[in-house]
């Protein structure tokens, strides 16, 4: 019985400490809340080594590069249909000016495809100086529309 103790004790720890995260399930039968999480996820790790790039924290890798940017192209106009009429329930993050809001969201949405596109034509000049203002463009653009339309996670 003593070692059983540890394990069951480390395991009723996890199960305690997995329900502490205070947000609720995405219970939705198409989940989009979830879907368009995961696809901001994606787009945050297909960003981040772009950044680092730009701040001269990663070597330039020219190919490396465009393939991000052009991945970050595909996925840049995936989550804004996931932002549906009915999807403004916990565990989302969006405040109610996503949908009270719905031109300027829209807006929103075409700047950041927008300065993503012209992310993807610098990479293809392999001009860096243009590419370091083209990866700020993209980041000043998300942190806009965060500023705007998204809630502080608890977690933030």
């Amino acid at each position: 019985m003593p070692t059983a103790f540890p394990t069951l004790f480390v395991a009723l720890l996890a199960l305690a400490l997995a329900g502490c995260n205070g947000e609720a399930p995405d219970t939705h039968p198409d989940q989009p809340v979830t879907k368009r999480r995961a696809v901001f996820k994606d787009m945050v790790r297909t960003l981040e080594p772009m950044g680092m790039v730009a701040r001269e924290r990663k070597d330039y890798q020219a190919t490396e590069f465009l393939a991000s940017a052009l991945a970050l192209q595909q996925l840049a106009t995936r989550p804004w249909p996931l932002f549906t009429a009915d999807s403004n329930y916990p565990p989302t993050h969006a405040r109610p000016e996503v949908w009270t809001q719905a031109a300027d969201f829209q807006l929103a949405q075409h700047t950041f495809t927008g300065r993503v596109d012209a992310l993807v034509q610098a990479a293809q000049g392999q001009d860096l100086a243009r590419i370091r203002a083209a990866v700020n463009d993209v980041q000043q653009s998300c942190k806009a529309c965060h500023d705007s339309f998204r809630r502080k996670a608890a977690f933030d």
